[in-house]
């Protein structure tokens, strides 16, 4: 059988979507780059935001239109509209967020155990959406209770993967070639949390570092509350990507109340502080949320001047949206959209100054790139495209096609969202 794959939204949801493929080639099915080729389609739906559900719908939709005649839908949106994902053309099965795992195995006829098999080696899913870097997911479900996020319902509490098991699919993953292993979860940094006796993500993180060589190991969104200043002693290896994406979603300390966040504009302030002290030349990034119910101008202001204050080297801005089920959802003081909007851009203006000048701090330097993607100019030369472990997108001309290769570039210009480099041969 020809498998299509297709997700949306967050990197669990990619990680999610390699370890289904994973599954389907252990029984002997072929992952296909297109759903025009495909007997079958798996989509693996969000809903953190209404634009992130709509576009679920639509890629359900697209492989219908592109003859998939049986479509399985899962994820968070599939998890909570389970009704209206079954009214979508071609979708034959809802698989619900806690039997994703077994989605195969049910559909197949085969039992769990089969697929507790010495473990394929990874191959990069086909087509659009090949990716040199592998998201390991460890974690699922979240504790917290933001009271704008639905990602709790749909995920339910917090769960922690074994670390045997998580060092099997990083072993799988380095064994298929891969060059970076991004660990990722709801909420990450609650890992090993609900162990007996408890345990802590550097634990996670020192296991991997010790028992397995990651030529790069990088850690996807960390509430900051999670951190502490023993924690950036990880980054004493220098195989641990200096990058941390900490959300803030708010500089205003009455909106984070609102929020029901777990910090403040000070404490997230301490927090980026002593990230920097301990670790040289990190990428911090963030997300905003803008237009929050009874958002003032007062409190958009202290947001603004909040981020720009702390140059962050890059960040997410997403305009309030209003998902049923939540707390924020029933608030007063629901923010017009065109307010909001005009809010977020304000923003997003911001982080790219920052962004800018923290790519400026490094033109002249030589580091790694990871390439992650490759395109013919002409005959003889050829677009390359990638990462450093400090998250800077670099881009250089080469003499041949390069893939998931980490080489060695001088930085030497800035240009638009990114760095020109020249390849150190």
């Amino acid at each position: 059988m020809k498998v299509y794959l297709d997700t949306i939204g967050c990197r669990l949801n990619q990680a999610e979507i390699e370890q289904i493929a994973r599954q389907f080639r252990l029984a002997g099915h072929e992952i296909v780059p297109s759903a025009s080729e495909a007997d079958l389609a798996v989509v693996n739906t969000c809903t953190v935001t209404s634009e992130a559900a709509a576009d679920s719908r639509a890629a359900i939709r697209r492989a219908n239109r592109l003859g998939v005649e049986q479509i399985i839908a899962t994820g968070c949106w599939a998890t909570l509209e389970p009704d209206k994902t079954a009214e979508l053309p071609g979708v034959t099965r809802v698989v619900p967020n806690p039997e994703k795992d077994s989605l195969a195995a049910d559909l197949l006829g085969l039992p769990g155990e089969f697929f507790d098999l010495e473990p394929l080696a990874r191959q990069p899913l086909p087509g659009l959406r090949t990716r040199t870097r592998a998201f390991i997911k460890v974690q699922d479900g979240c504790n917290n209770a933001c009271t704008f996020c639905i990602t709790t319902l749909a995920r339910g509490d917090s769960r922690s993967r074994p670390v045997e098991a998580v060092l099997a699919d990083v072993k799988s993953a380095l064994d298929g070639g891969t060059q970076e292993i991004v660990l990722t979860g709801v909420h990450l940094g609650a890992w090993g949390q609900d162990f007996t006796p408890s345990q802590r993500l550097a634990d996670l993180v020192s296991a991997l570092l010790a028992r397995t060589a990651p030529p790069r190991l990088r850690l996807s969104s960390l509430e900051p509350w999670d951190l502490d200043a023993e924690f950036f002693g990880l980054w004493s290896n220098p195989h641990l990507c200096r990058h941390l994406h900490l959300p803030l979603q708010s500089g205003s300390a009455a909106v984070l109340r609102r929020m029901a966040r777990k910090t403040s504009p000070e404490a997230f302030a301490a927090l980026v502080r002593r990230a920097r002290a301990a670790i040289p030349g990190v990428a911090i990034t963030t997300d905003i949320i803008t237009g929050f119910p009874g958002e003032t101008e007062a409190e958009f202001a202290e947001t603004l001047d909040f981020v720009k204050a702390l140059e962050f080297a890059g960040g997410h801005v997403f305009t309030y949206s209003a998902r049923p089920g939540t707390p924020a959802a029933r608030m007063k003081g629901h923010i017009r959209g065109d307010i909001a909007k005009a809010r977020s851009a304000r923003l997003r203006a911001a982080l790219a100054e920052s962004g800018a000048a923290y790519r400026r701090l490094f033109i002249g330097q030589t580091l790694p790139v990871l390439w992650e993607s490759t395109s013919q100019l002409s005959d003889s030369g050829w677009k390359v495209e990638g990462l450093t472990d400090n998250y800077l997108r670099v881009r250089a001309t080469a003499t041949e096609p390069r893939w998931n290769r980490l080489e060695a570039v001088k930085l030497i210009n800035l240009d638009g969202n990114g760095l020109v480099g020249e390849l150190i041969t």
